[in-house]
């Protein structure tokens, strides 16, 4: 039998998207409907239970800033090796630098 190697989104994510026990279940909607300003620093932590505007899991645990909005998600710049990137993301992913 030929095993394929499987390249999902969410390959390789078992424990890395994981919520812990009594994290389990849909996100509080204060969660879901917070607000960003253009320019604010935020940080990048997927939540497994939203599945839209979910970024790549490569960038679990950056942190970026806001550039713009685009319908219910947010423009996020994130700085890479030598690269600079933008990452659509749902409000659900994301949290503010305090």
């Amino acid at each position: 039998m030929v095993h394929f190697k499987h390249s999902g989104k969410r390959c390789k994510t078992r424990h890395a998207l994981a919520k812990s026990a009594r994290q389990r279940g849909f996100p509080s909607v204060n969660k879901m409907t917070q607000q960003f300003k253009d320019g604010q620093k935020v940080h990048i932590k997927i939540d497994p239970s939203v599945h839209h505007g979910m970024p790549h899991r490569r960038m679990h645990g950056k942190t970026g800033h806001v550039i713009g909005k685009r319908g219910g998600s947010y423009l996020v710049s994130v700085t890479e090796i030598d690269a600079t990137k933008t990452i659509i993301a749902h409000p659900a992913h994301l949290s503010p630098q305090k």
